[in-house]
């Protein structure tokens, strides 16, 4: 059931995307009304009507636009701004801050993955240099008598926003990449430019809180959510090409598995 249209009048203006008249409420249904309201907002921010910087004014607003109450329209609102999506500016009233970036599970860079979204990867270099291997980076990159080891540190940016912090060992010799290629190209890119054949991953995904120094790069709170991931490359002669552990935000990056039935 749709909502009745808001007042209208020569004192009354709404935003380009307005929530009175395109969000459709069912009073009926086992799903709760503020539920109903944050999904669709949310569809509108992940597909683009609502695009980053729209205003949807404020609780006093939306609800008088929704014919709800304030404190349905509040948590609606709450929802989205916990998961990023939104913010309250004083003066302002809601506004769109940003969208997730969702990447398939794939062998890929974050690079690539932008890329191929649209967007406009950027890189900043933290380390790049050559170092001892003690055994414990041997272990990772399964290479026992390893002694030298190219460590790569980036934090890696759309938009201008920080996503993640980027972290590699490769086995030295591999690559030899400038600071200027690390910006310009993504690592999965550099590898198979220098005739390295990716072959398989295993890769591990778990989460912890931000520390101060994570905070201060990726642009979040101190003890704010953060996605983890562990990947170990091979090419296809089943040699470790590179061990990476990154750290990306969660309030704009998830995961996309795709699961299939087992046998029987």
């Amino acid at each position: 059931m749709s909502t009745p249209p808001p007042p209208s009048g020569p004192d009354v203006t709404y935003p380009a995307w307005d929530p009175g008249r395109e969000i459709e409420l069912d009073p009926g249904s086992p799903e709760p009304l503020y539920f109903q309201v944050s999904r669709q907002l949310h569809a509108a921010i992940e597909d683009g009507r609502l695009p980053a910087g729209a205003r949807l004014g404020n609780e006093v607003d939306l609800a008088a636009r929704l014919r709800l109450s304030r404190p349905t329209v509040r948590q609606a609102i709450q929802t989205l701004v916990n998961q990023g999506l939104l913010v309250r500016r004083r003066g302002v009233g809601t506004q769109v801050v940003r969208t997730k970036v969702a990447r398939p599970l794939r062998l890929s860079s974050l690079f690539d993955d932008l890329a191929g979204l649209g967007g406009e990867p950027e890189s900043k270099v933290l380390v790049n240099r050559v170092e001892d291997a003690d055994a414990d980076v041997a272990g990772l990159l399964e290479a026992p008598d390893l002694t030298r080891v190219r460590r790569l540190e980036r934090v890696r940016s759309a938009g201008g926003e920080p996503l993640a912090l980027m972290n590699n060992y490769l086995p030295d010799g591999v690559i030899d990449p400038t600071d200027d290629e690390l910006r310009e190209r993504g690592l999965y890119q550099l590898l198979r430019s220098a005739g390295v054949r990716l072959h398989a991953a295993e890769q591990n995904i778990g989460a912890r809180l931000a520390t101060e120094e994570d905070a201060e790069l990726l642009g979040e709170q101190p003890g704010a959510a953060l996605l983890t991931m562990q990947r170990t490359t091979y090419d296809d002669t089943g040699r470790v090409v590179e061990y990476g552990w990154h750290v990306y935000r969660a309030s704009r990056y998830t995961f996309n598995l795709s699961l299939t039935n087992g046998p029987q």
